[in-house]
């Protein structure tokens, strides 16, 4: 058995198990348990299919660091519900989710899935840091296309893309990321800086689309490259020119948000597999109803230990 490590992206998870199971499942108290049910599947389907020996639950201890919001103040603005001025702010997470995040700790410890955080950071960067300095191969599972960045075929890092569904994934290594943007993984942060990302609250370059910025990046290699010609006037249309010019300040901080940090001293957890205690799951299982989704994810990860 070949060690593979598998990071989970776990909120990206847990919101797209909570959008996708029914609000009708419910634990006997009457808490809703869907996403906690979807969840489970979905470790059950990701470890059966891609066999890991290891895997970690990354998380996001401070979902907007502030840090990151210094630089871009539009950064997830619009995903706030309460600015804490000491940090972290509250995210707008629907109630029935929200109730359900303890439950899903519990499943992940359950399950003996370790749950990795690190202050001022978000899950990206706790992946992004344990795929960097792991000395196994890495299978990131996220619905982040920032995270595609990462994906590096000489260290074995490819990115499962959960974006399209979890009947529809998708694997993502340096080939794929060529084919489908036209440009390497190395460049992904810069060709997101530049596209911007609505979602994020990131505006990008005015003008400038996902055809324009694999162009440019293809001609001048990267950011600091395509910023260099600009200012040179070399190599460029004076309407690109001009589009690279004015965002000018935006360029300059961007790369910093949009770059994930690979850098974090993160602490050592046993994140190997093993057999789930069956008493345990049993106990858990009953409590909160959860039958056949710990089960199926008691055997897929049995079969792996």
């Amino acid at each position: 058995m070949t060690d593979r490590l598998m990071l989970l992206d776990t909120a990206s998870l847990y919101f797209r198990a909570f959008y996708g199971v029914p609000d009708t499942v419910k634990a006997p108290d009457g808490t809703p348990v869907n996403a906690v049910r979807g969840l489970l599947d979905m470790i059950a389907k990701l470890v059966t299919t891609y066999e890991p020996t290891h895997v970690i639950a990354c998380w996001d201890d401070d979902w907007r660091p502030q840090w990151r919001v210094d630089l871009i103040p539009s950064y997830k603005t619009h995903r706030v519900a309460e600015v804490i001025p000491a940090g972290p702010d509250v995210e707008v997470v629907p109630d029935p989710l929200e109730v359900q995040v303890p439950i899903i700790r519990e499943a992940l410890a359950t399950m003996g899935i370790p749950i990795v955080g690190a202050a001022d950071h978000e899950a990206d960067d706790v992946i992004g840091s344990l795929a960097s300095q792991s000395d196994m191969p890495v299978d990131v599972i996220t619905g982040d296309r920032d995270l595609f960045q990462l994906v590096d075929d000489s260290r074995g890092i490819r990115v499962v893309y959960t974006g399209r569904g979890m009947s529809n994934l998708e694997v993502l290594t340096d080939a794929v990321v060529v084919e489908k943007y036209r440009i390497l993984p190395t460049q992904y942060a810069d060709f997101a800086v530049m596209r911007g990302d609505a979602s994020d609250g990131l505006p990008g370059v005015a003008g400038v689309g996902e055809k324009t910025a694999a162009t440019l990046l293809a001609a001048h290699g990267d950011l600091a490259g395509i910023v260099a010609a600009a200012e040179a006037g070399d190599g460029m249309s004076a309407g690109v020119r001009a589009k690279i010019t004015a965002a000018a300040d935006y360029l300059a901080v961007a790369p910093t948000v949009v770059e994930v940090v690979r850098t974090l001293e993160l602490p050592d957890v046993e994140s190997r597999l093993r057999a789930p205690d069956a008493d345990a799951v049993t106990a858990f299982a009953e409590l909160w109803s959860l039958g056949s989704s710990a089960t199926r994810a008691t055997d897929a990860i049995t079969a792996r230990a």
